[in-house]
């Protein structure tokens, strides 16, 4: 079930997860992103049954490259 606000409380819910490559390895940050989806569902690697939010392709491509362009502020 999607709400109104893009996210899905129950991750799992969805197949396709695959880790993000952008994530460090070292299980601390890492992302996953579900394929074959209208939408581009993104979650917590450790919080399998915890929500995911929702990006539009658009949305999504337009993170994507902001992270490999360092356009993100990093912050602790």
């Amino acid at each position: 079930m999607i709400s109104s606000e893009r996210t899905i409380p129950n991750s799992s819910t969805l197949t396709g997860w695959y880790k993000s490559s952008h994530s460090d390895g070292s299980q601390s940050e890492c992302l996953e992103v579900a394929r074959g989806h209208t939408h581009v569902p993104v979650r917590d690697s450790k919080a399998v049954t915890g929500p995911a939010v929702l990006f539009s392709l658009d949305g999504w491509m337009e993170f994507v490259t902001a992270v490999k362009k360092g356009r993100l502020p990093h912050t602790q």
